[in-house]
Formats: C-alpha cells, structure tokens, sequence
C-alpha cells in the first residue's frame, strides 16, 4: 500500500495541485477520492480542504467523530482535547506520553550515573528556546544544498538517515523527494543510507524497533569505519 501512496503523491497528487481551480468534474473528484482513501479522512472534509490538508488540521479531523486526536511527532498515540470542535488539537498526545518520562530519565542519569548535579532547569525538547530561529524569513530553512556540498567535499562522509512510516513531523517519503532532488552525483548517493521503521519521530520508544536501529546502525558505522567500498 505504502508503494502505491508513494507512486501517486509523486506524480498524479502534485499534477492535480498544480492544476488549480482548473481541476474539475470526474478527475477532481477521483483526486478527492483518492487523497480520502489514502489520508482515512471524509472526502467531504477533502474536497472542503481543496486537497491541501495541514498536518494540524489532520490531526485534529482524522478521528474527531470519535472525539479523539492522533499525535504529530507519533501518529499512533490518541489523545483528547476539550472541545471536539476546535480547528486544531489542544496538544500533542505523542510528545505528552514521550517528554515526560524522557526528561526524568535524564535527570536521573546526569546526577546518579554521572554524577553532575544543577539546579538549572534542563528543557528537554524547546521550551524557552523557542520559537526556533531558522535564520530564514519563511521560518524553514533548505539544509539539502549543504548537505551536497558537505559531500562533495568530504570523501569520506557518510550519512544515515532513520525515519518512522508514523511519523507527521518529519515525513519519511520527504526524506525520498529531498534526496532525490539534490543533483547528487551516483557515487555521492551511494554514501547515503536511509531506513525506514514501523514507529513514530523516536522509532527506539518500541523495544523491537529499537533492536532494529541499533543494528541498522551497527552495520553502517562498520562500514563507514572500515571504508568498504560501496
């Protein structure tokens, strides 16, 4: 199924966008149709978000007829918002269950196992850091034509890249279309591992996945490290 999601946000999905107000009649609505079947989301809903559904949006509509919100960084994790009404969740069910037991983790191994003690706050993910600052005025910055010139430059570079099929915030498939869209040089691609997982944003919180990883990523450095051609 994930092969045919993939062959048509590719090619039809961008063809239909592209179009505009000029998509109409039977093909619009096989666009809705299948954007629909594809999202889980009422076609209704679809052709209402002229097929342009913000991720936020998503989840807060996939499941709101069971009064329930799907999370961003873990499209696995439900949560529950006080109005099933509103536009967007209330927060992110998936950064709720993780951050909480992550940050006491932390603090535990920083004082007990390594001994550093501070009563300054640790923020495990943002907090006042935020907003990021991107250093671009559409607030995302484009890190692919550096990533090229790194390895460009450097022989020796490897990159691994690990994403989770559930992941909204840092869709796998966009890890595909940017990889695809740098002008690498075949023997430059070669130096690139990209592995996907049947998880969220941290595929290592579900112990099989984590196994997965950890030997995924063993066998890249000892390759790396033993500079095996490729």
């Amino acid at each position: 199924m994930l092969r045919e999601v993939e062959a048509w946000a590719g090619s039809e999905y961008p063809a239909a966008l592209q179009k505009g107000d000029r998509l109409a009649g039977a093909e619009r609505a096989a666009a809705v149709e299948r954007l629909s079947r594809y999202t889980g989301l009422r076609p209704e809903y679809v052709e209402a978000a002229d097929l342009r559904v913000e991720i936020q949006r998503f989840c807060k509509e996939l499941l709101r007829q069971k009064r329930r919100t799907v999370g961003r960084l873990d499209s696995r994790f439900v949560g529950i918002d006080k109005s099933a009404a509103s536009e967007t969740p209330d927060f992110d069910p998936s950064l709720a269950a993780i951050r909480p037991p992550y940050t006491a983790m932390f603090n535990d191994y920083v004082r007990r196992e390594l001994g550093y003690e501070t009563d300054v706050p640790y923020h495990i993910l943002g907090g006042r850091v935020e907003p990021w600052d991107f250093g671009d005025p559409n607030s995302f910055t484009d890190t692919s034509e550096a990533l090229q010139a790194a390895l460009a430059r450097n022989p020796d570079m490897r990159v691994f890249v690990a994403s989770g099929h559930y992941d909204l915030a840092t869709p796998y498939f966009a890890t595909e279309y940017t990889l695809s869209h740098m002008g690498l040089d075949p023997g430059l691609r070669q130096r690139i591992v990209t592995a996907e997982y049947e998880a969220g944003h941290m595929m290592y919180i579900h112990e099989g996945e984590l196994a997965r990883l950890k030997q995924d990523v063993a066998a890249f450095l000892d390759k790396a490290l033993s500079k095996a051609p490729d």
